[in-house]
């Protein structure tokens, strides 16, 4: 099993000049891009469909226990991101720890994380955007069969849905400015943050005053099964529905990772990696767990099962807030840009994975091509594009939102691993920032990361390993023969 030594990672972290990305983040830049990511379509709709589909108001525990798995695992990628600051996060640290075909799966579940990701938030992007021509703008909404997959039908007129083209245009656009630069794209990303916080902030402070006690009675609902739309069953209430709806607002915690895929692009990167990461985690914890609790008093939980759907925040403002019309279409407005920051950091590190994959051989190598001016992997953008476009444009949203769950606790898993591994391997090597209680850390990230991933339902784990077993045969037939690292037999 070949494995990059971490002496030639740090050797590719020092490179400078010609056919390199360019330095130019710092710490806030990273917290930004963290809360940018993190906060959005986990919290402005996955936040209802975890309450209807799994766990009722406790989705405020679910929050939680989400909250602290990732923290088990933010301390071990805050450690490899101080250690080895090289783009390609979780996937470069598994080369160095567990071996190439490791690595090559992990990367594999990395577009499960990043590609994935974005297309379930271009798909609420879209459903937001018709929330703000109708009660905003007062327009008429794009047609259904415009802004849904075929794989939706309007249980009202029956009107099945053929491509969702607004979220294959906001794809599209984020994906272009990515292409022109980091520091633009990190520019832009700063200034929605801070707009997207500010009216979360809101949010709490106004709808805490509209808050009905009858809606978190009971709080733990009893246990139960719940069948949706689609017709699956969910688990609901007691202690399976709690960790169910944690595995599926886990996703509203993807984000703290992808600050690491930038550690190439960042100035000092052994310093202002583990703020980056574990200071946007914990910005985003405090405001979830009270945006949930007041989310969940104030509508019920046969709102977000019926009526609010994917845009469940503006759904509760409208209908129980009275007199803050303006706050719903407010949020309108801000979830929207919102988004937008999430789709970009997700096409950003899913970029930065296909660069480094490309630049080792596991993939062409023209993914790791860098555009002679802007110095962005401009080609691993265009094949991203069409990947992500076309998910966002003909899957639904929820299927696409607990694969991206699934394959992301399972990255998580594998990186808490490879710091036990790399602390027995190399115990002399020079840590900037070190996980507290090894191995007790990594081992309750493993645990918390696998109960979620048991609490998602078959369905997903099938998905999984299918997704999985197209990815080891890809590099039986294509990684392994074109590696880098095998043909130089280091």
């Amino acid at each position: 099993m070949l494995k990059k030594s971490i002496e030639r990672l740090k050797l590719e972290a020092a490179e400078s000049g010609k056919g390199t990305l360019k330095r130019s983040l710092g710490a806030i830049n990273l917290v930004a891009i963290g809360v940018g990511v993190i906060i959005g379509a986990g919290l402005f709709s996955l936040t209802g469909i975890a309450a209807a589909n799994n766990s009722g108001p406790a989705v405020i525990l679910s929050f939680v226990v989400a909250a602290v798995g990732c923290a088990f695992s933010a301390l071990c990628y805050a450690e490899f991101a101080s250690m080895v600051p090289v783009s390609g996060s979780a996937y470069t640290y598994a080369y160095a720890t567990l071996g190439e075909l490791f690595a090559w799966i992990i990367g594999w579940d990395l577009i499960l994380e990043y590609a994935v990701g974005a297309a379930t938030v271009g798909i609420a992007w879209s459903e937001y955007l018709n929330n703000l021509l109708v009660n905003v703008l007062h327009m008429s909404p794009i047609p259904y069969s415009l802004s849904h997959s075929p794989f939706q039908t309007d249980l009202v007129t029956g009107e099945h849905g053929m491509i969702n083209l607004p979220a294959l245009f906001i794809v599209g656009v984020i994906s272009l400015l990515l292409i022109k630069g980091i520091q633009e794209s990190a520019f832009v990303n700063g200034i929605i943050v801070i707009v997207k916080v500010a009216i979360v902030i809101m949010i709490i402070i106004i709808g805490w005053h509209f808050v009905n006690p009858a809606n978190h009675t009971p709080y733990i609902p009893a246990s139960s099964i719940f069948t949706d739309e689609h017709g699956i069953d969910h688990k609901f209430g007691g202690f399976w529905g709690i960790i169910g709806a944690a595995g599926t607002v886990f996703f509203a915690f993807i984000g703290f990772d992808a600050v690491s895929t930038a550690a190439q692009e960042t100035i000092n990167p052994k310093r202002n990696m583990p703020i980056g990461i574990l200071g946007s985690l914990a910005i985003c914890t405090v405001l979830y767990i009270l945006f949930a609790h007041v989310l969940t008093g104030v509508a019920t939980i046969e709102d977000f099962r019926t009526g609010g759907k994917e845009a469940s925040a503006a759904f509760a403002i409208n209908k129980y807030m009275i007199g803050y019309a303006w706050l719903g279409q407010l949020v309108t407005v801000a979830i929207l840009a919102g988004f937008s920051s999430v789709i970009l950091v997700m096409l950003l590190g899913q970029s930065r994975v296909f660069y480094a994959m490309g630049k080792d051989g596991l993939l062409p190598k023209a993914f790791s091509d860098l555009h002679p001016k802007y110095k962005t992997p401009y080609k691993a953008n265009i094949a991203i594009l069409i990947i992500v476009g076309a998910f966002a444009a003909f899957i639904p949203g929820d299927i696409v939102g607990d694969m991206t769950s699934i394959g992301t606790l399972f990255a998580f898993s594998l990186v808490c691993v490879s710091v036990i591994i790399l602390r027995k391997k190399e115990p002399n090597m020079v840590r900037e920032f070190k996980t507290p209680f090894v191995p007790l850390v990594p081992i309750l990230g493993v645990i918390t990361c696998v109960l979620m991933m048991a609490g998602l339902g078959w369905t997903n784990w099938l998905r999984l390993f299918a997704w999985m077993a197209i990815g080891v045969v890809f590099y039986f037939a294509y990684g392994k023969k074109n590696s880098v690292l095998n043909n130089t037999k280091e």
